[in-house]
Order: structure tokens, then C-alpha cells, then sequence
């Protein structure tokens, strides 16, 4: 075959975060289809688990008439339960969402197969194990179908299949279809999240762990076994920063391509409009911030926040609470810092007294109970975010320079409070802090410049290792700080934190405006008009090695 040869007529990505909002592999995706749509219009269909039994997916469009002549074969020959439609995001791509309920009376003789050919062991698997399975040999068998249907035999196919979750497609088509090229992401090793959530030391000791011993002793057996096999066996394996690839050599046993994740800005407001949400996002913070409190904040105060998926120590929480109490601490502190940890948990709703606050004019002159957060905790007497508070005796006082609040809610518009989507409170934030110990990638602090926020992340998430590499600058200076961290400095990072935020304090409102520019410089060189050509490099890759089968 020529070398122009290799490149993809149609692509197929399979992920459980297709219309299905549940972390930042959504963010990747979601983003990244405009690009994949400008490179072959229609030429790329997403499949997705459909799970919306009770209401639809806000994300999903349905189309009774798109690839209606295959979805009727599908159905009726192939006995697929099949949907079809489009992503509401930039690109609109077509979407395959499956029903995968069917495959669970055959799940012990799929298993038994996976052993068979590809020594997947499922014998302790629990949890989301078996409802992860079915639904990526769902999706194998939709790729089937359809490329069955339309006799793709001489056309150059992709398959391309995100996180162990869809390990199995990768297999299935291996063993069906040897023809279609496979692409597997990793874009975070179970086994490695695994050895960090756990609390012990990953990085340090990475080149002596033995993966398989590890899955064993950590009970991810079945887990690690897939996203093995699927790593080993795919025309071409990647992940998302050189700080995951380390992890996937000794994890995984095999080298990864880099495909770091890019960002689409199309969305994001410009000008006038961008400074308008500003201004009004940070009216409606400090208005919260005053109602829960109960006294007036400063119309200059600082406004800090951290974000993310509710893993304590892995995303830096702990890190993020210290930090903020060291800066209590700061005697030549002038100025009010409000804290925001926006970090969704299990909460019974919204909190009806601050509902009630909400609707008057004037704050009131007394805090409410719990003067910490805005949604009830079903778990509040052991919920480690709270013990830390109390335990470091910050008690949100008039007199307090710090206040730190927790929003442990979804973000999505309608949680009772802030009515407002996360991206229209980010927005408002002054800086944002996100010191994780365990982050393949790290998008809250890629969404933090590119809506012209500076942020804090560290050395170990690959977005801040990204940008090390493109020159990182000490300070807060160039819009970004990039902060060293590994298994045991944990007190160094903290103080870190709370200098940088600090500095941040004294700034004019000119440096501060020269400041979110820098941001925004930065972000510009991480979207997907930079970052997309990895993936085309990887589909050529992955097409070469079908080819020479």
C-alpha cells in the first residue's frame, strides 16, 4: 500500500463518556469531534452506552432517518437495540448510543472466550466490571454490523476504543474483523490509579512494581487483566501525557504513543461578552459567599477555587484545604481570599435555609449553621473535606481573611444554589488551584487558562508537564505555575500554593488583567488545531500494522 495510503475513510470511537457526562474523558471527546468532523465530514460515528431509561440524554439528539437503511439490518438481522443520532456539541457527529443489556446471559461464555484467545482473566471481577464488558462487546459487534453492511472490506476502518472500560472491542474486532485497524487509549492505568488512591507512593518506587502482583493485592485482577490485553493487543496503544506513558511501560508493558488532549475555545466568550460573564459570576459568588456567611465580603476579594472529580488525595484536595490555612496564617494579608472547593459528592440537595437567604435583598447579619457548604452531605460527620476543616479550626469568621466553601454539587445549571453552569462560575475566579497527586492529564486547569483564569497545577499531571515543556516561567507571571511534586512533599507544595495565592493578592487590577491575557496566550497553544495531528499520526500508525497482516 502507498504511504498516502494510511489515512482512515471512516472512523469508529467507542467510550462510555459518549452523551454520558461522567469525567473529564467526556471534555476529550466532546471537543475533540469538531476536529474529526472538519477532517471527514460524517466519516466518524461515536458509540455510547445507552443508559437513559428513566429520561433522555441532553447530549443526544435522536434521528429516526440517519443510516436508517443499516440500523433497520441491524436490528432486525443483526439484533442489535440500536439508536441513532447526533452529539449536541461543536461538530454535531453522528452517534450510535446501544442497549448492551442483551449480551448479560452470555456474559460467563464471552469471558470464557477472552481467556481462551487472549488470557483475560474475569474470574474476580466485580463492581462495573461485567456492565463495562458487555456494553464494549456491544460495541464491537455494532462495528460489525455496520461495517458488514456497507461491505467495508477495501476501505481503511478504524476502531478506536477509550480506557479499560472498552478493552474488550479492542478484542473483539482483533479476533473478528483483522482488517479494521485498532486504536486503544489509556488515559489512566487502572492499576496505576489503583496504587495511588491507595495511598501508596507510586513514582517513586514506579520502575519496581510489578503490575500484575500489584492487581492482585489491590483486587483489580480483572481489570488490569483487560486493559493489558487490550494495550498489548491493539494495532496502536496510546495515552494522554508523557507522565501516563511512564506508567503504561512498566504497568502495561508496552510503549504508548503520546496523544495529549486538546481543547475546543470556540464556545468559550470573547471581548466584552467575556468580561461581562466575569463581572457577573463573581457578583454571584460573593453574593452566595454573603448569604451562607453572613456578612459582607469585600467587592476586591480574592476569589480561589479548585475543581474536579471528588478524589481526595489523588486530585490534591488535601493539598488545596492546607494551603489555604498556611494563608489564614499570613499577617500582611489585606485583602478578603474566598475558597471555593467545587467538587461534586453525595449530597440529599440543596440546602433550603441558603435557598431562603437567597431571596432577600440585603445579607443577613448572623452565618448559617455549617457555615462551609451549600448542599447537605448524606455523609457530613465523615465527609474528609469538612474534618479537615474543622480539624484546622477555619471557621469562616468576619474577622478570617480566608473563607473556604464547599459546593459539592454537580454543576450543571440547576443545582438550587448557583442555577449556573461551572464554566459560567469559573469565569469569576480570580485563580485556580489544582494540586494533584495523581492526573493523567488534567483538564480543570486547561479549562482555567483557556477562559483566562491563572492557575496553579504541579509537575505530576501531564498538563503541567506539558507546560514544563513549552517553558514555564517561576510565578504567576506567564498566567500559569507549574509546582514540583512527588510521593513526599506534600508540606513544600502547600506552602507553594499559599505563597503563589498570596502573590496573587497584591496584584493591580492592570497586572491582573495582563495576567488572565498570559493565560489565555498559553491556552492558545493547547487546543485541538495543535494537538489533534497526534491522532492523525496514531490512525496512520495503527493502519500500517493492519496492513501488514
Amino acid at each position: 500500500m502507498a504511504k498516502q495510503d494510511y489515512n482512515p475513510d471512516y472512523i469508529f470511537e467507542a467510550s462510555w463518556e459518549v452523551c454520558n457526562k461522567v469525567g473529564g474523558i467526556y471534555t476529550v471527546l466532546s471537543t475533540k469531534a469538531k476536529s474529526m468532523q472538519e477532517t471527514g465530514k460524517d466519516k466518524v460515528i461515536f458509540i455510547g452506552p445507552d443508559v437513559w431509561e428513566d429520561k433522555e440524554s441532553p447530549w443526544f439528539v435522536e434521528d429516526q432517518t440517519l443510516l436508517a437503511e443499516w440500523k433497520e439490518v441491524a436490528t432486525k438481522q443483526d439484533h442489535l437495540n440500536v439508536r441513532v443520532g447526533r452529539w449536541n456539541v461543536p461538530g454535531n457527529p453522528v452517534v450510535v448510543l446501544v442497549n448492551f443489556n442483551q449480551f448479560f446471559p452470555a456474559k460467563d461464555a464471552i469471558y470464557a472466550d477472552m481467556w481462551r484467545q487472549y488470557e483475560v482473566d474475569s474470574l474476580h471481577a466485580y463492581g462495573d466490571y461485567d456492565e463495562s464488558c458487555m456494553f464494549a462487546y456491544a460495541s464491537g459487534a455494532v462495528i460489525e454490523s455496520f461495517y458488514k453492511f456497507h461491505k467495508f472490506e477495501e476501505k481503511n476502518v478504524i476502531a478506536h476504543f477509550d480506557e479499560w472500560m472498552l478493552g474488550m472491542g479492542v478484542l473483539y474486532i482483533k479476533s473478528r474483523l483483522p482488517k479494521i485497524a485498532t486504536v486503544f487509549t489509556t488515559h489512566a492505568t487502572s492499576i496505576g490509579r489503583s496504587i495511588a488512591g491507595n495511598g501508596k507512593p507510586l513514582y517513586n518506587y514506579l520502575s519496581t512494581y510489578d503490575s500484575d502482583q500489584m492487581a492482585r493485592e489491590l483486587n483489580m485482577e480483572a481489570k488490569h487483566s483487560i486493559e493489558k490485553a487490550a494495550a498489548l493487543n491493539a494495532d496502536c496503544f496510546t495515552t494522554v501525557s508523557d507522565i501516563t506513558a511512564r506508567e503504561c511501560r512498566q504497568l502495561l508493558h508496552r510503549e504508548p504513543e503520546v496523544t495529549p488532549n486538546g481543547f475546543e475555545k470556540d464556545f468559550i466568550p470573547v471581548g466584552e461578552e467575556h468580561e461581562t460573564k466575569r463581572l457577573a459570576a463573581r457578583k454571584q459568588l460573593i453574593n452566595v459567599a454573603e448569604r451562607l456567611l453572613g456578612y459582607d465580603i469585600q467587592e476586591d476579594a480574592l476569589l480561589v477555587a479548585t475543581s474536579g472529580r471528588y478524589e481526595y488525595r489523588n486530585k490534591g484536595i488535601d493539598v488545596f484545604v492546607d494551603a489555604m490555612h498556611r494563608l489564614e496564617q499570613i499577617k500582611q494579608l489585606e485583602k478578603d481570599v474566598i475558597a471555593f472547593i467545587m467538587v461534586p459528592a453525595w449530597i440529599s440537595g440543596p440546602r433550603v435555609d441558603l435557598q431562603d437567604r437567597m431571596r432577600l435583598k440585603k445579607s443577613p447579619s448572623t452565618s448559617l449553621s455549617h457555615p462551609h457548604i451549600t448542599h447537605w452531605l448524606r455523609n457530613m460527620n465523615n465527609d474528609s473535606v469538612l474534618n479537615q476543616i474543622k480539624y484546622l479550626k477555619m471557621e469562616n469568621r468576619k474577622e478570617d481573611r480566608v473563607k473556604i466553601i464547599f459546593v459539592p454539587s454537580y454543576l450543571n445549571g440547576n443545582d438550587g444554589i448557583f442555577n449556573v453552569p461551572y464554566y459560567d462560575l469559573l469565569i469569576g475566579m480570580d485563580v485556580t488551584v489544582f494540586p494533584s497527586y495523581y492526573e493523567p492529564w488534567g483538564y480543570t486547569p486547561h479549562e482555567s487558562i483557556a477562559f483566562s483564569v491563572p492557575t496553579i497545577t504541579t509537575s505530576l499531571a501531564g498538563f503541567g508537564l506539558w507546560m514544563r515543556k513549552m517553558g514555564d516561567e517561576r510565578g504567576m507571571d506567564d498566567g500559569a505555575e507549574v509546582i514540583s511534586r512527588d510521593d513526599y512533599n506534600f508540606i513544600e507544595v502547600s506552602e507553594d500554593i499559599c505563597n503563589r495565592v498570596f502573590e496573587m493578592t497584591r496584584k493591580s487590577n492592570e497586572q491582573e488583567k495582563i495576567l488572565r491575557q498570559a493565560a489565555l496566550d498559553r491556552a492558545d497553544l493547547a487546543d485541538w488545531d495543535h494537538f489533534y495531528k497526534y491522532y492523525k499520526e496514531a490512525y496512520r500508525s495503527a493502519l500500517k500494522q493492519a496492513a501488514n497482516r
